[in-house]
């Protein structure tokens, strides 16, 4: 049967489709995280490392609220605005290359 996204969409399930509970996914992440020698990095800071990597990419915001799956794009903005000071200074250079002269 496969691991078919459907109803709650999830991330993690059986092959047979059925959910795999939480904390067996955060335990599986915590060991391979520390036999890789990232000690303390949990499985939301790679979730939060995809969502600030898509930002810095030019991904549109409400493209990452959709694949975040929060519920308004305001929370997606209050978590992760610090990403965007540079973004804006990189948009008004574009800008200026782009511009007509």
């Amino acid at each position: 049967m496969g691991c078919e996204l459907k109803g709650a969409d999830l991330a993690f399930c059986r092959p047979d489709g059925s959910p795999i509970p939480p904390h067996t996914i955060s335990q599986y992440w915590r060991k391979t995280a520390d036999c890789l020698g990232m000690h303390g990095i949990r499985l939301h800071d790679a979730r939060h490392t995809h969502a600030t990597l898509m930002l810095k990419s030019g991904v549109n915001i409400k493209v990452i609220q959709e694949r975040l799956r929060h519920s308004n794009i305001q929370t997606t903005l209050g978590i992760y605005s610090h990403v965007l000071p540079g973004m804006q200074e990189e948009a008004a250079s574009l800008f200026d290359k782009y511009a007509p002269k």
